[in-house]
């Protein structure tokens, strides 16, 4: 039987104990699951397509492919993509932990995954029996390493640190991997998230002509709507790239009754399509960001990267991060149960995340204004 680690936020509890003991209540921050209601256009479409007495395709209908393709090309600077080059799936999570195994993966094989990164990418690679291996360019890692890699994972914006890969820093990776024949796939599912430089300007997809030099041989590129679109409970994701990596992946979803439902992929199709909703949406983080941010640094703690996503990358200012360690992350995470707000520790992305913990967006606008008001009051009391 395979056995993986146990899930990490459960640890949290004593956490979410302590944040229950402040006189106005716990402010949620840890997790990044979205608040704010689905758009009425989405919901519509999810009803309109409620008689779904049929087998969905797995491959994803005509008309949801198509709107992938139109997306990636108004959206994410990706013309011509193929439609049959795209293929949807039940949230991007499910993708990124069973690619290793579709890929056929085993215990020869190494999947690289960024320094500080969403545990999932070394999950898949456990459940595949490959070695993980973490690293943030691959002439880093030694000779026989390098040999055996044959997926290597980008994320930008990247969760947790919403750092975001300039195209000639994603096409170096991609240029490193395809000299080893590795599949290299990037996570890019906070893309239309970008602040500060990126507010106005594109992130840089791992398709985009500039990274992938006009050709999506072993590349993929992996994107959810449940940020951009509130949709987290619909499920609803998909990876487009290389057309024979998507038709393998495609033939072996088909015998693993691997399919997204037809409502959801219905639903897709007129999200994608929709841009205004997705505005709105970020409008609403950029308010939150634009109250928490200062708050943070205000009562004394330091918003590193952070310059796209759901997320601040938060450690105390007067702390060095090359110095950190793993209990400074508990103790900043137990400063901030002090005074009722959860967040989530930076520890749970590796080594590189000691002395950092995460604080995400993701809550009400009244919760984002109560955790800012704490942390003005905190720091107007310690001065």
């Amino acid at each position: 039987m395979l056995t993986l680690p146990d899930y990490p936020w459960d640890t949290l509890a004593p956490y979410r104990e302590r944040a229950a003991a402040h006189p106005d209540g716990t402010v949620d921050l840890s997790i990044g699951t979205p608040v704010d209601p689905t758009p009425e256009l989405i919901r519509r479409a999810l009803t309109e397509a409620a008689d779904a007495h049929g087998y969905p395709t797995t491959h994803g209908t005509a008309a949801l492919r198509g709107a992938v393709v139109d997306w990636f090309a108004r959206r994410r600077g990706v013309p011509g993509l193929d439609p049959d080059a795209v293929i949807p799936s039940v949230g991007s999570k499910e993708f990124i932990a069973w690619l290793p195994t579709l890929l056929g993966l085993g215990a020869d094989d190494v999947v690289v995954h960024p320094r500080t990164a969403y545990p999932t990418y070394a999950i898949g690679a456990q459940i595949a029996g490959a070695q993980a291996v973490a690293a943030d360019d691959l002439e880093e890692l030694d000779p026989d390493v390098r040999a055996r890699v044959r997926l290597v994972w980008t994320n930008s914006p990247a969760n947790p640190t919403g750092a975001v890969l300039a195209a000639d820093a994603l096409k170096r990776i991609v240029d490193q991997g395809r000299a080893l024949g590795a599949v290299v796939c990037g996570d890019e599912c906070y893309a239309e998230l970008g602040w500060d430089a990126w507010e106005d300007t594109q992130v840089p997809c791992i398709l985009a002509p500039e990274v992938s030099g006009g050709d999506l041989t072993g590349l993929l590129s992996v994107y959810s709507l449940s940020k951009q679109s509130n949709l987290a409970g619909y499920r609803a994701a998909f990876a487009a790239g290389d057309p024979a990596l998507v038709a393998a992946l495609v033939n072996t979803r088909k015998h693993a009754g691997m399919i997204v439902p037809a409502p959801v992929q219905h639903a897709m199709a007129a999200a994608l399509a929709d841009d205004a909703h997705v505005a709105e949406q970020k409008d609403r983080y950029r308010r939150r960001r634009a109250l928490l941010k200062p708050a943070l640094e205000a009562a004394g703690c330091a918003v590193d990267h952070s310059e796209a996503g759901l997320y601040l990358w938060t450690r105390r200012a007067d702390t060095d991060p090359s110095a950190a360690t793993e209990q400074d992350s508990w103790d900043l995470l137990g400063a901030l149960a002090d005074l009722g707000i959860v967040a989530g520790p930076g520890v749970f992305y590796g080594p590189a995340g000691q002395g950092y913990v995460r604080v995400a967006l993701t809550a009400s606008d009244d919760a984002v204004a109560r955790a800012a008001r704490r942390l003005t009051e905190r720091a107007a009391a310690r001065d």
